[in-house]
């Protein structure tokens, strides 16, 4: 047998396995927490996905010889076509999504005494990036049926400080971008896009990450599009792009060559190897009709969890055109189940075999930023006074139920069949049935 064949067989053979087969009781008896039969037995789609496509890929890049960026071309070939994809006019290539942010703020020349206004509601990096350029980040409230910041809220966060807006298009949903780049067009603030978990995710049909200064996404092993490390900028300034390929590339611009060791400006190493390119060339190729599943699913999915009281699946803005989900996000209401906690009700649905989890804590309560911001550098900067007002800014409360309610699912849980829906529906349902049971024990 060919291995082409072999391969392609074995993918059917567990498409063919993985078709649903539980019994009544599994849908209606007892839950599974309660030592009743789960719901599912057979685990969701597994990701990455790969086959031969990468193998030939990953192997020219291994025959050639040529495994970094400044003796290849791989890198290269995939940042024109990322930037082709999304329709911008030049991409860098970067060792991972926290890099292409770092390299970004770095290019903007975002430092000490700068303000950088950010989501509370995100992974830590968007933070972290701001903090190693010694800024301050400032938190702008959530908006709980999105779970992206509220834009009506960026104005009245704005001082004299702030040097740049940085919105977190969420799980691929998309932030509010006509209220925040007309508030920083009237006042003349850059926007960055953190666009980490937002690929092919559209505003108006045009591509998440192309409408600020630049827009930065991550290519880590949970993404949508993954190389199990990487990241990228687009921008539509040239200028701007090799100020950040110098800083990635240890100060060096693109036209220094060999050995001649000249140095445009300060940098580091945050290259994306040829391996990794290689890997993002071949993924690319499945990008698109993974999005289409994941939508698709998505769509149905909400149309049935939108039946279950206690339920609310996040909503998008109405010029939101597409959203990515990498994340699919619902709000929990324990009152609908009976008063069964969050955390017992996600306990009581990983037992039923629809794995879940609760999402981010609030990032503006982190006590490692308290203990930055309250280091002897930062009060060197800022001042005492400057640093005690800062924390009397960062309330956020809408975020404080937000991360008291989330529940999500994974991308790869999209990518099954339309039953991996009913089942998870299915199971919430079973959940709320027995929740008063569950609640006591």
């Amino acid at each position: 047998m060919k291995r082409r064949d072999f391969i392609r067989g074995s993918l059917i053979a567990g498409a063919v396995a993985a078709a649903p087969k539980r019994s009544r009781a599994a849908a209606e008896g007892k839950p599974a927490l309660l030592g009743g039969e789960p719901l599912r037995k057979t685990p969701f789609p597994s990701w990455p996905v790969f086959d031969e496509t990468e193998e030939r890929s990953m192997a020219g890049v291994l025959r050639s010889g040529k495994w970094n960026r400044g003796s290849g071309h791989v890198v290269s070939r995939f940042e024109a076509e990322y930037a082709k994809l999304l329709g911008a006019k030049a991409c860098l290539a970067t060792a991972n999504g926290t890099s292409a942010l770092l390299t970004t703020l770095n290019a903007l020349d975002i430092g000490p005494g700068d303000e950088v206004i950010v989501p509370p509601y995100t992974f830590v990096a968007t933070i972290n990036v701001v903090l190693a350029r010694h800024a301050i980040p400032v938190f702008v409230d959530s908006d709980v049926e999105t779970f992206q910041i509220d834009a009506h809220k960026i104005e009245a966060a704005i001082t004299p400080r702030t040097a740049l807006i940085m919105p977190v298009h969420l799980g691929g949903n998309v932030a509010d971008l006509d209220t925040i780049l007309e508030i920083a067009g009237k006042r003349g603030i850059p926007v960055v896009e953190d666009a980490c978990q937002a690929h092919l995710a559209e505003w108006r049909g045009r591509k998440a990450g192309t409408f600020g200064k630049s827009g930065c996404f991550s290519f880590q092993a949970s993404k949508n599009l993954n190389s199990g490390e990487g990241g990228a900028i687009v921008s539509d300034d040239s200028d701007f792009i090799e100020r950040c390929y110098a800083f990635h590339n240890n100060s060096r611009g693109r036209s220094t060559a060999g050995y001649d060791f000249s140095y445009r400006a300060r940098g580091l190493n945050l290259r994306l190897t040829e391996f990794e390119g290689a890997l993002l060339i071949a993924q690319m190729t499945r990008l698109e009709a993974q999005s289409r599943t994941r939508g698709q699913n998505a769509a149905y999915l909400t149309s049935l969890l939108r039946e279950i009281p206690g339920i609310r699946p996040a909503s998008m803005y109405p010029n939101c055109t597409r959203n990515a989900y990498h994340l699919y996000m619902f709000r929990y209401d324990p009152a609908k189940f009976r008063g069964l906690s969050r955390a017992k009700f996600m306990r009581a649905m990983d037992a039923e075999g629809v794995p879940v989890s609760g999402g981010y804590s609030p990032l503006n309560k982190e006590p490692f930023l308290k203990n930055t911001l309250t280091s002897k550098g930062y009060k060197r900067i800022y001042g005492e006074k400057e640093l005690a007002g800062w924390t009397q800014r960062n309330h956020c409360p809408n975020n404080d139920r937000l991360c008291e309610e989330a529940v999500w699912l994974t991308q790869t849980m999209l990518l099954g069949p339309r039953s991996d829906m009913q089942d998870i529906a299915s199971a919430i349902q079973k959940i709320q049935r027995s929740s008063a049971d569950l609640a006591k024990a």
